[in-house]
């Protein structure tokens, strides 16, 4: 479903010149769970806003569903691919309700039908026509990152970028959106790529993680293979004991790679 190969991009020029990403190469299957993690910085975010089209000066191969993408989208491509972001609060929009974001993306694309679908997809995230008419800061955050669930499924993509969906929610309410997206997911039979810093997080959701510092992929895992603690790098292995929680022993033995 997704094909990726050598992606680089570089941002800035002379001296300040920093190259994000570098030959970055992976594939994704059809309804597959697929994570990028790494520490902060590491480039993740930046491969997805480059799948996304959000960013244009990138170099390599982007194909999605046997098509070869250029650094331009049409609509039918924002049909197929849609994208939750970090933080509700910011990614959507303070002066619209929960019914208008919903069928904002319904009007762009032409689609009819409009009441029906944002009841049906607000009863698939959890929401009832309670929050139909609410504002974002009439919400928890929870429930803001449940209505940009909605927003990106309302399409009925094949494909959602998962960009950290729930590292600026409580920990109390961040199993509980994990939960909801792995559900939804294989009902609907999304292919998912799902980016995080912490490795529990996207180990939780996803069969298949590729690990990344400093713009590159330096590892290839499965979920047995973290289930099992059998890391072909040091890196990951670190990765690994810093989602168990903090542990002084374990923080003075870092490495800077």
């Amino acid at each position: 479903m997704v094909e990726i190969e050598k992606l680089n991009i570089l941002f800035g020029t002379g001296t300040s010149k920093n190259h994000a990403l570098k030959d970055v190469s992976f594939t994704v299957n059809s309804n597959a769970f697929f994570g990028l993690v790494g520490e902060s910085g590491s480039g993740k975010s930046t491969v997805l806003n480059c799948i996304a089209g959000l960013l244009n000066q990138w170099t390599g191969k982007i194909t999605i569903n046997d098509e070869i993408q250029g650094s331009k989208r049409d609509s039918g491509f924002y049909k197929k691919v849609q994208m939750v972001f970090q933080d509700p609060y910011g990614s959507l929009h303070p002066r619209h309700t929960v019914d208008k974001t919903l069928k904002e993306p319904l009007k762009i694309h032409g689609l009819t039908q409009t009441n029906m679908r944002v009841e049906k997809v607000l009863a698939e995230v959890g929401l009832d026509n309670r929050f139909r008419f609410r504002y974002p800061h009439q919400l928890s955050g929870g429930q803001r990152q449940r209505v940009a669930v909605a927003r990106a499924l309302i399409l009925e993509p094949s494909i959602v970028l998962l960009d950290e969906p729930t590292s600026a929610l409580d920990v109390s309410i961040q199993a509980e959106v994990l939960n909801l997206l792995k559900k939804i997911g294989k009902e609907k039979k999304l292919t998912y790529i799902l980016v995080s810093h912490d490795l529990a997080v996207v180990s939780h959701m996803c069969d298949t993680i590729a690990v990344m510092n400093h713009g590159r992929i330096i590892e290839t895992v499965t979920k047995k293979q973290l289930e099992n603690e059998t890391f072909g790098h040091e890196y990951t292995k670190q990765l690994f004991l810093a989602s168990k929680g903090f542990n002084r022993d374990v923080i003075d033995l870092f490495m800077d790679f």
